[in-house]
């Protein structure tokens, strides 16, 4: 699986001859500067549909999940995270692309689409319907794994570790809060990650820079320890038992994926509900949640980390992004973490609440999208109680049953992604930046 999620962003990355790269600046600022389409159907801004796909990525797996690839695979895992999140983002784009073009309106009037529809509709065929109904099944599973358990979890124990809050009362807030929005649909919850994603992610970042300002002059050195390590392990040193090769790459492209879910799918779910008539125009906006999660805010955390050092005491990792912040920041750097996780993970229960429901629609029709919101809410609470290990690889194996079905369609609807953004670049008039 690991394999084929990288050579897939791979084979888009040339098909589209690294459309990532040379159209990232105009993307970012389709995404976070004119923020919305002028004409197009939908229920959301492509801002809000933006945020909607960061709730659902920029969580545990931007904290807890650096700090635990780190952990067992040493600086080097970081290097194969980076490498996820660049050919990810040609992936991210091709999912948004077929995920706006195949998409369609609901008995409520709101918009569905994602791989369950493209497989089914694009693909076609007793093929394209069974990949489709596969992957919907999986991910109305996997909501409850990456996008609930994962995310209540490692919210309350960094809760109680940072304040001592029992953790069943953080559970019982926590599935509170989220309860109202969720329920409220993606209306509701494009209006509150809207602005909840810029304001969490702007404040863990700042305070991530000061610890590298800090550690500045380490910097450079824990640079090259990532790049060398990811080619050839990482030897034993203080409390680090040291990793081989492949289980630095498989911790990276793990934890990345976990990350930033390029490949899984999801992307195209978000895109869909966006306010638009140009697959390739949301397309870019998308792309650049990949940009944001894993080459921006992951690096902040797996840096911190490296430079200062607390990977080589052992374990598992979950408390490293802490200890990394404590060196600069003192006792507020725990408090820091804490609320960044317990902002990143609530806005990630929100996302993966809407991916759940789209999917469970898919399959059963509207009336089972309240029963399942119910369910997903009652999931929050049970996962604050389960053990992380578990739930990490619970979500680890519902990850690859989505992403093979999905990466399966992207390979076959590739010549569509290819000519839908031809398509769009010449009508832009930008033959010369576009593919010919």
């Amino acid at each position: 699986m690991i394999v084929l999620l990288l050579l897939t962003g791979l084979f888009f990355t040339i098909i589209l001859k690294g459309l990532q790269f040379r159209h990232l600046g105009p993307a970012l600022h389709l995404a976070l500067i004119q923020r919305k389409d002028p004409v197009g159907d939908g229920d959301v801004s492509h801002y809000q549909a933006l945020t909607t796909a960061l709730a659902a990525t920029v969580g545990t797996g931007n904290i807890v999940g650096v700090a635990s690839a780190i952990a067992v695979g040493g600086p080097g895992a970081l290097f194969w995270m980076w490498m996820t999140g660049l050919v990810g983002m040609a992936t991210k784009y091709a999912e948004a692309v077929l995920g706006v073009k195949y998409r369609h309106t609901d008995a409520a009037g709101e918009k569905s689409g994602g791989p369950a529809f493209y497989l089914t509709n694009g693909v076609g065929g007793t093929f394209g319907r069974v990949l489709g109904i596969f992957f919907a099944i999986a991910t109305a599973i996997a909501a409850f794994g990456i996008g609930n358990m994962v995310q209540s979890n490692a919210t309350t124990t960094n809760l109680e570790f940072a304040f001592g809050i029992p953790t069943i009362i953080s559970a019982a807030i926590l599935t509170v809060l989220a309860g109202v929005v969720i329920l409220g649909g993606i209306r509701s919850i494009g209006l509150v990650t809207s602005v909840l994603i810029p304001v969490m992610a702007l404040f863990y970042i700042a305070c991530a820079t000061v610890v590298l300002l800090v550690n500045v002059t380490a910097i450079p050195g824990a640079i090259a320890t990532i790049v060398s390590s990811a080619f050839t392990g990482t030897a034993a040193t203080g409390g680090f038992l040291g990793a081989g090769l492949m289980l630095v790459i498989r911790q990276g492209v793990a934890r990345g994926i976990f990350s930033n879910e390029s490949g899984l799918g999801t992307g195209g779910i978000a895109a869909a509900a966006a306010q638009t008539r140009e697959p390739v125009r949301q397309a870019l906006v998308s792309m650049t949640q990949t940009f944001i999660d894993t080459l921006v805010i992951c690096t902040f955390t797996g840096l911190a980390i490296v430079v200062t050092g607390v990977w080589t005491e052992g374990g598992d990792g979950g408390n490293f992004t802490q200890l990394a912040f404590a060196t600069a920041l003192g006792n507020i750097g725990p408090i820091v973490v804490a609320v960044g996780l317990a902002l990143f993970a609530f806005s990630t229960l929100l996302g993966w609440a809407y991916y759940g429901e789209r999917n469970m629609e898919y399959l059963f029709g509207r009336r089972v999208v309240v029963p399942y919101r119910l369910l997903f809410i009652a999931g929050i609470f049970i996962g604050s109680l389960a053990t992380l290990d578990a739930v990490f690889a619970f979500s680890d194996v519902m990850n690859g049953l989505m992403a093979f079905p999905n990466l399966v369609g992207l390979l076959l609807l590739s010549g569509v992604v290819l000519r839908e953004t031809r398509s769009y670049f010449q009508r832009q008039g930008m033959e010369r930046a576009g593919i010919r």
